[in-house]
């Protein structure tokens, strides 16, 4: 396990420290102008070795024995001076690739000293740095090892740690860790208990859950549906934090499915492997709830976990079955495999009829049509009002979470889910037409009339790139819930 730790004192953080990376814009790194903070040796050594890297297109890192002098091994990590307006300004992504890249010592603690050109940057640079260091590993040879980070300015003055960047850090590290665990080990059951976890003893947060039968008992026929034939039964996870004075309240809603075989439409040859990640978007809206909770929040916050085990049996539900919804409505079955936006459809109507919320985002690994449109690095974002769209996209390129609109246009997309006997379909007729807007807008239409402002963040390619979890969201969630 990476075990991670922060500082405001350059002393505490070389003390101890087998190796030493310093990470810093190409500009920095210019002998004028990076600060006096290290002693001259090593400061000089650090200049040299990244007099030598050309930062690329998305940072770079060098690094060199030291000659016997502590630390032991020092690394230069070069960031690039300008980025694209699509880009985050803190170059997040470069952040996390250079420590990617160098890794953690296996042998001893490693230092990382963040040089900032804005103090906004720490958040997003220091939770590139957890992204790189996953909590998850079954490997016999697994070593723990110790990070700790400080960072300064370009002037040399430290930069100070808050509650809420030490908080995303460890929540979007504890939210890829969910998204590894394999699914065995991470059933419905198993992500509800893993979610009451990380929000006990958190002041002011109460917790309620509703389980199988209780779903019907409380129209929420659609989760139901999906995950009633699983060994381990469906459920609606809620969560609820209420400060006083609260004039907004905030409704986070997410995906959890903890396992999709695609059900009756089950997914063939590879499609299947690797979907223990498609409870992402509930880890992101968990992750986010905690950071927003526990380092205060002046909206009322509710969390809506929708879980469910897309599996195969006797008692699954079927293409041609029609399911009843929370919003009311009729909903045909033409896709078993097109399970997610059912359970967003009963999650965001009892976000905005049940709790009564003003704003309601869902997250959610929602389609593979994601990726294509959007890239790994971007998530897609569909909005019914613009200001809260372009609050999420100022709050990704803040946070380092980055997205990119999609078009929200019901008038051409409703089109998609018509159907002869139900209210919708829930699968398009022409997966060419915007699938990722036309999934969204599935999700719309069960709170079309609620009155609510609504935002969709489809994170299916940026909340497991690789092979591993990213934790992608959950401080892009808590900078936009801020911001609102």
């Amino acid at each position: 396990m990476n075990k991670i730790a922060f500082t405001n004192d350059l002393t505490v953080l070389l003390r101890g420290s087998r190796t030493l990376l310093v990470v810093a814009t190409a500009r920095t790194w210019k002998k004028r102008r990076f600060p006096c903070v290290l002693s001259e040796k090593l400061r000089g050594l650090a200049i040299d070795l990244a007099r030598d890297v050309g930062p690329g297109d998305n940072g770079n890192v060098q690094s060199t024995l030291t000659g016997g002098t502590a630390p032991r091994r020092l690394a230069a990590g070069v960031l690039p001076d300008q980025v694209s307006r699509h880009n985050s300004p803190a170059r997040a992504e470069a952040v996390r690739a250079i420590m990617s890249r160098l890794g953690a010592d296996t042998r001893g603690k490693t230092a990382v000293l963040l040089v900032l050109e804005d103090a906004a940057h720490l958040t997003p640079a220091a939770n590139a740095v957890g992204r790189a260091l996953p909590l998850f590993s079954l490997r016999a040879s697994t070593k723990p090892t110790t990070v700790q980070i400080a960072a300064v300015d370009t002037g040399g003055r430290a930069v100070r740690w808050t509650r809420a960047v030490k908080e995303t850090v460890a929540a979007n590290r504890e939210a890829a860790r969910l998204v590894d665990t394999p699914p065995t080990d991470l059933d419905p059951a198993a992500l509800a208990r893993e979610a009451k976890a990380l929000l006990r003893g958190i002041t002011g947060v109460r917790v309620r859950e509703f389980v199988g039968p209780a779903l019907l008992a409380n129209k929420l026929g659609g989760i139901h549906a999906v995950g009633r034939c699983a060994v381990s039964k469906p459920r609606l996870l809620q969560a609820t934090f209420s400060p006083r004075g609260a004039k907004k309240h905030v409704a986070l809603v997410g995906k959890g499915i903890t396992y999709d075989t695609g059900g009756l439409n089950i997914k063939t040859g590879s499609r299947m492997s690797g979907m223990k990640g498609d409870m992402g978007g509930a880890a992101a809206v968990l992750g986010a709830f905690r950071v927003l909770a526990s380092s205060g929040c002046k909206h009322k916050l509710s969390l809506v976990l929708c879980i469910a085990e897309n599996a195969i049996g006797p008692a699954a539900y079927k293409p041609d079955d029609v399911v009843v919804f929370h919003s009311g409505k009729t909903v045909e079955i033409n896709n078993t495999d097109a399970e997610g936006r059912l359970l967003l459809a009963d999650g965001v109507s009892w976000a905005a009829r049940k709790l009564k919320a003003d704003v309601v985002i869902d997250a959610a690994t929602l389609t593979g049509a994601q990726g294509i449109s959007t890239g790994y690095l971007h998530a897609a974002v569909v909005s019914n009002e613009e200001e809260l769209e372009t609050l999420l996209l100022e709050s990704g390129r803040a946070s380092g979470d980055l997205c990119h609109p999609l078009p929200f246009a019901p008038e051409f997309y409703r089109r998609e889910f018509r159907s002869e006997i139900a209210d919708l379909k829930n699968s398009v007729a022409n997966r060419k037409n915007a699938q990722s807007s036309c999934a969204a807008i599935f999700v719309y239409e069960h709170i079309a009339d609620a009155g609510v402002r609504w935002g969709h963040v489809d994170l299916a390619s940026p909340a497991r790139p690789r092979e591993r979890g990213t934790g992608f969201g959950v401080a892009l969630l808590a900078e936009a819930v801020r911001r609102l």
